[in-house]
């Protein structure tokens, strides 16, 4: 379809190390950290899922042809490296873990996603006009990276219009931003950059 956009093969390797990097192994370390019994690790994963999840709302965006996706795509990568470092208290209880291949297989995916996410952030900064004009969003510029979450539709919600799931984005999306509102403004004051509340 937009075979004239030179860059559409590093959007789709783009979204296969998303799908790596982002959901995948930390299906597999959360499980692992579950079976371990390894407190810190679970508390950081379970945090990261919260944060992530502006990824999945951002492929629903997408389906829906919503220009704010781009947006919440960026922000997701630059939310992500933050909530993966920002809690002295799980770094320390981390830190000071017996060394064993949970813990070097979430260290060596923590540095990873961060430097994957802030390169990813760095590239997708282009195309944040995207999200302010219904002609740029037309354009194969932008329709390129609609391709995965149409693909994505076509999988799983095949009988499903994209304006619904759009929709379901964008109540996400509210759900989300009144979430991490609450949290900076509230919470962040009362417990700082400990991860339990004091």
């Amino acid at each position: 379809m937009n075979n004239e956009v030179w860059f559409r093969p590093f959007v789709w390797i783009d979204y296969r190390l998303a799908v790596l990097f982002t959901v995948i192994i930390p299906i597999i370390l959360l499980i692992w950290a579950f079976v371990q019994k390894a407190e810190a690790i679970q508390r950081l994963l379970m945090i990261y899922w919260r944060v992530a999840s502006l990824l999945a709302i951002t492929i629903y965006l997408m389906i829906g042809g919503f220009g704010v996706s781009f947006i919440s795509g960026l922000m997701a990568r630059v939310l992500i490296p933050i909530s993966l470092w920002f809690w002295v208290d799980l770094n320390d209880e981390i830190e000071y873990q017996a060394n064993g291949p949970l813990k070097l297989l979430f260290t060596s995916w923590r540095w990873a996603t961060t430097v994957y996410c802030i390169l990813g952030a760095l590239a997708s900064i282009p195309f944040v006009v995207c999200a302010f004009s219904e002609t740029a969003i037309a354009t194969p510029y932008c329709r390129v990276w609609l391709e995965a979450p149409l693909l994505f539709k076509e999988y799983f919600h095949p009988n499903s219009k994209p304006a619904f799931l759009g929709f379901l984005g964008i109540i996400g999306l509210i759900i989300y931003v009144l979430y991490l509102s609450y949290f900076v403004l509230v919470k962040l004051g009362k417990q700082g950059r400990s991860a339990s509340p004091q």
